[in-house]
């Protein structure tokens, strides 16, 4: 999914002409002070939100594998991360929680985050972020199992439609041993409980 078609300073000068001609379709005066340089923030902001499109996770991940001896599972939680709902472009954010069965190799830890954030910073469903990011892991690292657990807000569900304020989202996703083992899926959600 990388996008190297084109440099970034355009693209941001592309999407900024966009946002004016949003601005005068909402009845703004994109000329007036406080809006004059808001197109090309705005720009910015969505290009630099979005970089995820402009990066490979295991790619990523490559950079920091290790041998390890150990056979036990690796959990790294709350790693938080903010996206956008692709059926509205509105955010939704949360904390993502990953946890592993080593198969004779890890992952740096900082790595884990970073593979959250290649595939929170782009248009999202948080149901498919929770299975690639559990894919990514389990690609990189072949890992004898791989489960991620997510939880969110969307503000799509609070700032629009149904307008529910304390509403949240959890999803799952889990491949290898914790397939099969409701003893490992459990003693992942009890390691999580854990202060």
């Amino acid at each position: 999914m990388l996008n190297h078609v084109k440099d970034p300073n355009e693209t941001i000068e592309q999407i900024a002409v966009h946002f004016e001609e949003i601005l005068k379709l909402l009845g703004e005066d994109s000329s007036r002070e406080g809006l004059i340089k808001t197109p090309i923030r705005a720009a910015k902001a969505l290009y630099n939100s979005t970089k995820g499109y402009r990066a490979d996770a295991v790619e990523i991940a490559n950079q920091a594998i290790f041998e390890y001896a150990g056979s036990k599972m690796i959990i790294v939680k709350d790693i938080e991360f903010y996206s956008f709902c692709e059926h509205h472009i509105l955010p939704f954010f949360g904390k993502i929680s990953i946890g592993y069965i080593p198969n004779g190799k890890m992952i740096g830890l900082s790595k884990l985050a970073r593979i959250v954030d290649v595939y929170a910073q782009r248009l999202q469903v948080q149901e498919r972020l929770t299975a690639e990011v559990c894919q990514a892991v389990a690609k990189s690292l072949d890992a004898k199992g791989v489960i991620v657990a997510c939880n969110a807000q969307h503000l799509c569900m609070k700032m629009r439609g149904v307008e529910k304020q304390e509403s949240s989202t959890t999803t799952i996703d889990y491949i290898g041993k914790f397939e099969d083992s409701v003893e490992l899926r459990n003693e992942f959600f009890e390691s999580l409980k854990v202060q």
